[in-house]
């Protein structure tokens, strides 16, 4: 598989200091001061939480 193959979307997201430091807590304790991986975890663990409200506030 290829990067052309796939449909996605680029974003760009800034954060204040605060975040910042909260993501640099998360990379250094759970992926050996890692930031990147931090970032990707959190986002993961966003569009999780905003699938699981979506789907309950479905009606059919």
């Amino acid at each position: 598989m290829t990067d052309q193959s796939l449909d996605l979307t680029e974003v760009t997201v800034e954060f204040d200091e605060e975040v910042l430091e909260q993501v640099d807590e998360l990379a250094f304790r759970d992926h050996r001061d890692h930031r990147e991986a931090a970032v990707r975890e959190l986002l993961d663990q966003w569009l999780k939480a905003h699938a699981a409200e979506r789907g309950s506030g479905e009606t059919e």
